[in-house]
């Protein structure tokens, strides 16, 4: 995503906070002040993640469906590699 920083973690590095919920939904951008007709399909994303002392927040963002399929292949590489630790 534009304006974030990859996370550097290495063996020592300590996990700070817990994703606890993972809500997902499709929309669809039917228009706009600018553009009567853009059917923009995209998908919604809300993570709740607690830090070290237990409080949660919300991260919002939206993402187009080539950027969600990605984001899947990359949580499902993930799994697999987990699977073989």
């Amino acid at each position: 995503m534009e304006g974030c920083s990859e996370p550097r973690l290495d063996a020592k590095s300590e996990v700070t906070n817990q994703l606890v919920d993972f809500q997902w939904k499709l929309g669809m951008a039917v228009s706009s002040d600018s553009c009567r007709s853009l059917k923009y399909p995209y998908v919604a994303v809300l993570l709740k993640v607690a830090d070290h002392s237990g409080q949660v927040k919300n991260k919002c963002f939206e993402m187009t469906i080539p950027q969600f399929q990605n984001f899947y292949r990359q949580f499902k590489e993930i799994a697999a590699v987990i699977e073989t630790v």
